[in-house]
């Protein structure tokens, strides 16, 4: 399973699981967060959920690059919707969300992490939005760091695509909370904890309002995102930069 379930009481704790991979996101992937998600939504014993990665490596390091190089042009709208369900699937719950960033969160993974209710980091976890590094421009990623931050900070993570280290993105306010590298995950359940106790209509109706503020923003950014990757990929640099960086990795594997 490359998604995992544990149940700690009325919290349920869900881990991204492709280890070998620094959790990063693939189809198979997706499809099983979205599945589980939509279960535990649904399930009326489960008061919040904390998401986590396997490991202690990395929460999540992004779009599958094994995936994302090798895509057809024509498979790129039907792939981006698919990375929409996902990130909606965290938007649509109803009850609290807290991420533990035990690990690197990176694209994918912190976009993830930026639809969730709270999130829990440590002060050397790596943090950021590379996407410009692998060819791609950022667009769903920039516009959910625009819900946290002003525009000089995210032009400077979106166009330099650098990692941020834990305590300056609890400074900047994408981690709500900064513990020692050990509490991230025992702290994400206290506050997931704390979000079961709120009588649940107040959760779902305040989460509800949040949702449709931001909700014309997040469809324009993912019906956006699909022009800007076909031009991308139309370039060539995204395959070119995503097989660089394999081959490389390929190469310190040796």
């Amino acid at each position: 399973m490359l998604v995992t379930l544990e149940r700690s009481g009325a919290i349920a704790i869900v881990r991204l699981n492709r280890p070998e991979r620094m959790n990063a996101v693939n189809t198979a992937l997706r499809n099983e967060l979205i599945d589980l998600l939509g279960k535990l939504n649904a399930d009326a014993s489960v008061k919040a959920v904390v998401i986590t990665g396997a490991e202690q490596r990395a929460f999540c390091a992004g779009q599958d690059l094994e995936e994302s190089s090798a895509i057809d042009p024509v498979q790129i709208p039907q792939w981006l919707n698919h990375q929409k369900a996902m990130y909606q699937a965290v938007r649509d719950l109803n009850k609290g969300c807290v991420v533990a960033f035990n690990g690197v969160a990176a694209g994918a993974g912190f976009q993830i992490g930026l639809c969730a209710d709270l999130r829990v980091g440590h002060p050397e976890v790596r943090i950021g939005q590379p996407e410009v590094k692998a060819g791609l421009a950022s667009v769903v990623g920039s516009f959910l760091m625009s819900l946290y931050v002003g525009q000089g900070i995210n032009r400077q993570m979106s166009l330099t695509g650098e990692l941020i280290d834990g305590q300056r993105a609890y400074e900047l306010g994408l981690l709500n909370l900064l513990v020692p590298r050990e509490r991230v995950l025992p702290k994400a359940i206290e506050e997931a904890e704390k979000l079961a106790a709120v009588p649940p209509t107040a959760m779902r109706l305040t989460k509800e309002r949040f949702r449709l503020l931001t909700q014309p923003g997040f469809d324009d950014a993912c019906n956006a995102v699909i022009r800007y990757h076909l031009e991308n990929y139309a370039s060539g640099e995204p395959q070119a930069a995503q097989k660089a960086f394999l081959e490389a990795r390929r190469t310190r594997g040796k």
